[in-house]
């Protein structure tokens, strides 16, 4: 086995906190002009790309790192009710005791992921928080990384919940893991050809030791 850098995506991916940013979507919806999202319309946005969903809501490109600033404000206060995707924090700790390194690559702020690590006992296990605004993927922040960290692209491997990390990764060389627990859903991810599309945590450990 080789030891791996295992590169996750935040929101949806190893926190659940997808209910909570789209109440917050909702009461800024006004403020920003955008609708406010149904049920069946979340259904309908797990169906599209992150360009699609942009399309969609009619928003303003303009407007969107401002919107994004507004809600990692506002999640700051949700941060103590949030928890772990099911069976994540046993992934994670597996993942770190087989030898692998681990860190998070995010659009929320690095305040909010510190901070939920800490109450959930994950602190330990992360090498490195990068956060930034990534409206169309974050194929610069993993570069950027790469060159830092002096990493081949065969060592490292990214984690995500949404169609633009598929792309990011596929932009940046390196292999993607696509997980069906967060926003997109498993049909849409499907279509933008990740290395391996899982549906449960405890699936991580052999696709990153067999990768």
């Amino acid at each position: 086995m080789t030891q791996k850098v295992v590169i996750f995506d935040f929101d949806g991916t190893i926190a659940d906190t997808v209910d909570a940013l789209i109440s917050i979507a909702n009461r800024l919806a006004k403020e920003f002009g955008y609708v406010q999202i149904t049920p069946e319309e979340l259904a309908l946005l797990r169906n599209l790309t992150s360009r699609e969903i942009i399309n969609y809501s009619g928003i303003s490109v303009f407007k969107i790192p401002f919107l994004v600033k507004k809600i990692k404000g506002e999640l700051k206060s949700k941060i103590p009710e949030l928890k772990p995707i099911p069976g994540m924090k046993e992934a994670l700790i597996n993942l770190k005791n087989a030898g692998h390194r681990l860190g998070i690559i995010t659009s929320n702020s690095k305040d909010n992921v510190t901070e939920f690590l800490r109450i959930n006992e994950l602190d330990n296990l992360f090498e490195f928080i990068y956060s930034g605004i990534t409206i169309f993927g974050k194929t610069t922040i993993i570069n950027n990384l790469l060159k830092q960290k002096q990493l081949k692209p065969e060592e490292v491997i990214y984690v995500g919940d949404e169609t633009r990390d598929i792309e990011a990764s596929k932009k940046a060389n390196i292999k993607v893991v696509a997980v069906s627990w967060g926003f997109n859903s498993p049909e849409v991810l499907a279509k933008q050809n990740p290395n391996y599309l899982i549906h449960h945590p405890s699936e991580l450990l052999d696709v990153v030791n067999n990768s």
